[in-house]
């Protein structure tokens, strides 16, 4: 069995990536446009005073998504330290803070923390190549 040259590999690759730019292009439009659908559903909707409506088409709902952020993130912090409920915060790890902090700190690793690295290969075409 022989072994595909590299040059050829790459040349597939940007082929690809190409054509996948040109579908996400297509899928964005397609996106805007179910947007701008759903937006006239949820006007025909709220008009109505109707929350869900079946059609024979389909059936749409309206639900409501609140979120919350804070406008002071300093008196969040202390919010959450004064009444102790660090359960107001998602459980994540700024990545790019924790690599800073074990750079400048090699021997005080935190205890339990995992890390998982992992190469990745990076493709760029030439220009004017076909």
């Amino acid at each position: 069995m022989t072994e595909i040259p590299l040059e050829k590999l790459v040349g597939v690759y940007i082929k690809m990536r190409t054509k996948k730019e040109l579908l996400e292009g297509e899928a964005k439009q397609i996106d805007n446009q179910m947007r701008e659908v759903k937006v006239a559903i949820n006007d025909r909707m709220r008009e109505t005073g109707l929350d869900s409506i079946r059609t024979a088409a389909g059936t749409a709902y309206r639900t409501v998504k609140t979120t919350y952020a804070p406008s002071d993130w300093g008196l969040m912090y202390q919010f959450i330290l004064d009444h102790n409920m660090p359960e107001l915060l998602e459980k994540r790890l700024h990545q790019g803070n924790v690599k800073k902090y074990l750079e400048e700190n090699p021997e005080d690793v935190p205890p339990g923390l995992n890390s998982t690295m992992e190469y990745s290969v990076t493709v760029k075409g030439v220009k004017n190549a076909g």
